[in-house]
């Protein structure tokens, strides 16, 4: 069913549809509903027919239910030179040479809901290492059937050093409390196109530190053509999201510090801003 741009955000009274500059009150509606219907799009149209209009709530929750984050690597020629780079010295870099052009690609288990921060909300580094950087990615929410529907912003925050030193320390260097961030909500709508804009802004004491942009035509791998790796011999009772990889990379020479605020923004998507906890857990 074709349906206009709906944006879906989680509310502490519930489910909040936004269509055009009107926000409807979803009673009864959960995340795990939207991501088991067979049609997500047609699940929305028939709540919103009979919704009614409510003021905007002052903020948003993390945009699930009790999805799993899982997430791919290695989609961008960038983010494959940066982690050629970071484990050279380990003897590393071919792994990644390879999986950038092989059939088969880089998938990994990103979070759980309760590692997932809410837009607004803070995030955390790794108390054992010392080269921690964001990663702006285009998250797919995808339904119980394997199905994208919609869209969301994440942000992979990832250590850096721990990867470089051994790629089989890949968990380490991914998944930690806090590690991740959706958000601010979980856009239904047709796929977008490939001359999207994904933008990266750090500030930190006021000053932009960093800031960069890429496009999704910047990408090797179709959103479809991730899904359907991530599905085989796989299932996701309550469907999942899966972070498409980052073609933005700060210098070798950054890494994040306390207080420090991450913006991403993706056209059409909106703007995840996330700050960094002043202290290391």
């Amino acid at each position: 069913m074709s349906l206009p741009p709906v944006s879906v955000y989680r509310a502490a009274s519930g489910l909040v549809a936004q269509r055009g500059e009107d926000f409807f009150a979803l009673p009864g509606s959960g995340f795990d509903s939207l991501f088991t219907a067979e049609d997500p799009a047609h699940w929305l149209a028939e709540r919103l027919a009979a919704a009614t209009p409510i003021p905007r709530p002052p903020d948003w929750l993390s945009p699930m239910g009790s999805q799993e984050v899982w997430a791919a690597g290695v989609t961008y020629l960038r983010s494959r030179n940066a982690r050629m780079e970071e484990s050279k010295d380990a003897g590393g870099g071919s792994f990644y040479d390879r999986v950038y052009d092989a059939d088969r690609p880089e998938i990994f288990f990103k979070a759980t809901p309760h590692r997932v921060v809410a837009p607004g909300g803070s995030m955390k580094l790794r108390a054992d290492s010392n080269w921690n950087v964001p990663e702006p990615e285009l998250a797919l929410a995808i339904n119980s059937s394997g199905k994208i529907f919609g869209y969301t912003v994440a942000n992979d925050l990832s250590s850096r050093d721990i990867e470089g030193e051994n790629p089989l320390y890949l968990p380490q260097a991914k998944v930690w409390s806090q590690c991740c961030a959706l958000g601010p909500g979980v856009v239904v709508r047709e796929p977008l196109p490939s001359g999207t804009t994904i933008s990266l802004c750090i500030v930190r004491a006021g000053q932009t530190v960093f800031e960069s942009s890429t496009t999704l035509s910047q990408m090797k791998r179709t959103p479809e053509e991730l899904a359907a790796w991530l599905w085989r011999d796989n299932s996701f009772p309550a469907g999942c999201f899966l972070l498409t990889g980052t073609g933005l990379v700060p210098p070798d020479e950054f890494t994040l510090h306390g207080n420090d605020e991450v913006r991403i923004s993706i056209a059409e998507l909106g703007t995840l801003s996330n700050t960094i906890a002043s202290t290391q857990p």
